[in-house]
């Protein structure tokens, strides 16, 4: 089912239709470019993954555009209202608004952090928190535009293979646009949290024995086979959607850029997205320099990580992926070119992080009053190791990407405060101070009241 590279009218301040324009797919490889893609949206030349380009964007006047976008926050139109139809003019647009599947995702708070910059002794440390999009993480904004083409080209059937997330928004979007929505999911290694919610905006949910990396697979020999629009990460227009977190996050600070952006890696689309929105705004004069953007991976599943330390970048290494922080739990990223691209365009850096380390960065941010899920904080435990490697200094600037909400892993939470997380109680002994363990009592004022006079003493609090 190959998608053409005709797209809808630009349009105006007001929304309105303007002059006919273009997009194309490019091959990241040999540079090959294609005005269709076929479903597994790689090169016909040299096998590479595709992205979108537009000679159109090149000519935009960056002034003319900050202010059109600062102008739109304060309008009730419906593609105004979203943090990604917002920025527009730098998006690949459909035939007509009737074809835009949106819930207004985007507008993502970006908090600064405290506490963790008192630990740390960096004072300018940020979080933006995509997992305030609607259905609880980042996906939403690569997968209003995806399924917004897919409702175009009068698909029945979209699917992706899913650790979680994508599966969630992916079925949000499609029941949102009357189209049916199939996921494939590993057997018991995603949170029941996420797929409660595929199942509740109607999703086909397919549970296989296999890990994420055998499901993706499957799915790449099914769209060859079936009538089914694939929306996972490897689709070009989910990080068309999802380059706008680099939009927001540099309006949001004055279009002033930070000196790090620090973002998880799994399946590598957003960071490949983040980077790709990064050169863009410089290109256009948005902003003055690129930041550098830096991926963190958990131990287990380090597959860029060893990819650059043992491969120079130049050759994928796989590995058997398994972490608790089960969004990120891949080992075979199909946007791993793209995102070493990205480091290297950016002078930005690879780490990996233990699961205690995860644990105790998630237990901390929440400290802040702040909740995420595990693989959005390996952020903070990467910017932890990259600090004490004087990779980032202490005078400089860092935002951290927060990919999920607190609430896409409860068990894990639960767990960790329960202290039933780790089985050796020596490794694990700096997390103490962290749990905060339910307490059962009585139904008593005496009961309580010691309660809270133990507390007291205690002083468990840690930013207290």
């Amino acid at each position: 089912m190959p998608l053409s590279a005709t797209s809808g009218r630009s349009s105006d301040k007001r929304g309105n239709a303007g002059s006919k324009r273009s997009f194309v797919f490019r091959c990241i490889g040999c540079g090959s470019i294609v005005s269709n893609a076929a479903q597994d949206y790689c090169c016909q030349h040299c096998g590479k993954l595709l992205e979108i380009a537009d000679d159109s964007w090149k000519t935009a006047d960056a002034a003319a555009l900050k202010s059109l976008w600062r102008e739109r926050r304060t309008t009730n139109a419906t593609l105004d209202l979203s943090g990604v139809w917002r920025f527009r003019e730098l998006l690949p647009l459909p035939e007509t608004t009737a074809d835009v599947i949106t819930l207004r995702e985007g507008n993502t708070p970006l908090y600064d952090l405290p506490f963790c910059s008192r630990i740390t002794g960096v004072d300018r440390l940020y979080a933006k928190h995509q997992g305030m999009n609607p259905t609880g993480s980042f996906k939403d904004t690569g997968m209003t535009v995806a399924a917004t083409f897919a409702h175009q080209a009068k698909c029945r059937w979209v699917a992706c293979a899913s650790t979680g997330n994508t599966s969630a928004s992916m079925a949000a979007y499609a029941a949102r646009g009357g189209l049916r929505s199939l996921v494939l999911v590993p057997e018991g290694k995603i949170s029941w949290s996420k797929l409660s919610q595929a199942l509740d905006y109607g999703a086909l949910a397919c549970q296989l024995r296999t890990d994420f990396d055998g499901c993706l697979r499957l799915l790449q020999d099914l769209v060859k086979e079936a009538p089914i629009y694939q929306l996972n990460s490897i689709n070009p227009f989910r990080l068309e959607g999802q380059k706008t977190l680099a939009f927001e996050l540099l309006e949001q600070l004055d279009w002033q850029p930070p000196d790090h952006i620090i973002v998880p890696g799994g399946n590598l689309g957003n960071s490949s997205a983040v980077g790709k929105g990064l050169l863009e705004m410089l290109a256009l004069g948005l902003i003055p320099r690129l930041p550098k953007l830096s991926v963190i991976q958990a131990e287990g599943a380090n597959a860029l990580v060893r990819t650059l330390r043992e491969g120079q970048g130049k050759q994928l290494i796989s590995v058997q992926a398994e972490t608790r922080a089960t969004a990120i739990r891949i080992g075979n990223p199909v946007s791993w070119e793209k995102a070493v691209k990205v480091i290297q365009a950016t002078g930005g850096t690879c780490e990996q992080v233990s699961e205690i380390g995860i644990a105790q960065a998630k237990a901390e941010i929440g400290a802040e009053g702040i909740g995420c899920e595990p693989a959005s904080a390996v952020t903070l435990a990467g910017f932890k190791k990259l600090v004490h490697q004087k990779f980032v200094k202490k005078d400089e600037s860092v935002v951290l990407i927060l990919t999920g909400n607190l609430l896409k892993d409860p068990d894990f939470t639960m767990e960790f405060h329960r202290g039933d997380l780790f089985r050796d109680d020596k490794a694990s002994a700096p997390l103490h101070h962290l749990r905060h363990p339910p307490v059962v009592l009585d139904a008593t004022i005496k009961a309580v009241i010691q309660t809270l006079q133990q507390a007291e003493k205690s002083d468990r609090k840690p930013n207290a």
